[in-house]
């Protein structure tokens, strides 16, 4: 009994320990650059919305724990976790009836090793009234003209131990209005290391580096990103399994962030989420569920949504469909 309560003794220390360096590493995040914000000095904005609906209940706290098809955008080195071919497709509810939807694909690649992810980004404002200044005042022309961003993503991530991981994404970009249009590329590196320990994983991503795009003559930097957080279980039980995540984030064009995020998962099947944005511009709060429903083996359809408030823009809805077989 006595060798019992030990064993539990030092694995709650463990636990706690690991909580600890999570939380330490994201609250040290702003030491490795200078506080300065700079907001409105990049473009290609629809890279920085989010799309995943499991991620965004959990606050987008996901670098380290993107095990999923939606790892090709928040942490490639995360697709080595999944054990077979997965496809999903979000659709994202954005204010002033601005729609952004996503789909990707993930596939093993048995002959080379590692698996393979493809994404498809793409956002509309609509048709809106073009409208020009006379005397003062602004009135129709009588024409309409829309935005559109586009993406295309092509990712690999594969273990260099068995318990490192690493990834890649390479991505075309393109933002079209009217008849004008700005196009280039961006790479993502992001890497994942698993402790062996209660799930505990630590992870870091650099996202959208690249050249400046250009629209007419006019140049702006892609929104840089770089991602450190951690996730652990601290709940594993036969029918319970809660995730505590955080992450820290250093943009290129604004100031720190700060991300956590709760997962409760039971029974393998129902879900529940909420997370907390910090030092964001409008939106803080977030919620969100989904349900597993398996229909083979190796088989599953997965159904998520997630609720973000936007601040002054109300709330925006995500509403996520995978299936893994």
């Amino acid at each position: 009994m006595l060798l019992k309560d030990n064993r539990s003794s030092a694995e709650a220390r463990r636990t706690l320990t690991c909580a600890l360096l999570v939380c330490a590493a994201v609250v040290m995040l702003p030491c490795m650059g200078q506080a300065q914000a700079k907001v409105g000095t990049t473009g290609a904005q629809f890279l920085e919305l989010g799309v995943s609906a499991r991620a965004m209940g959990m606050a987008e706290a996901f670098a380290a724990t993107a095990n999923d098809i939606s790892a090709v955008y928040y942490n490639p080195a995360g697709l080595t976790s999944l054990f077979g071919r997965e496809a999903t497709f979000t659709y994202i509810s954005m204010p002033a009836d601005v729609g952004f939807g996503f789909g990707a694909v993930g596939l093993p690649l048995e002959s080379i090793g590692g698996i393979l992810g493809i994404g498809v980004y793409a956002l509309s404002s609509g048709q809106m009234i073009e409208r020009t200044q006379t005397s003062g005042t602004y009135e129709g022309t009588g024409r309409t003209f829309g935005w559109n961003d586009f993406a295309a993503s092509v990712s690999y991530g594969r273990y260099l131990t068995d318990r490192f991981s690493v990834g890649f994404t390479v991505k075309y970009i393109g933002e079209f209005v009217h008849d004008y249009s700005a196009s280039g590329w961006s790479a993502d590196v992001g890497t994942v290391y698993d402790t062996g320990h209660r799930g505990f994983r630590i992870a870091m991503v650099i996202s959208n580096f690249g050249p400046d795009l250009t629209m007419i003559s006019k140049s702006y930097p892609l929104p840089i990103n770089f991602k450190f957080g951690g996730c652990i279980d601290v709940i594993q039980g036969e029918n319970h399994l809660v995730t505590f995540a955080a992450e820290g984030s250093h943009p290129s064009d604004n100031l720190e962030k700060y991300n956590t995020g709760l997962e409760y998962v039971f029974k393998d099947r129902y879900v529940l989420r909420a997370g907390q944005r910090f030092n964001y511009d409008i939106d803080g709060f977030t919620a969100g569920g989904g349900l597993r429903v398996p229909f083979s083996d190796d088989s599953d359809l997965r159904f998520d949504y997630a609720y973000q408030d936007f601040g002054i823009l109300t709330q925006v809805h995500r509403f996520t469909m995978t299936i893994a077989f």
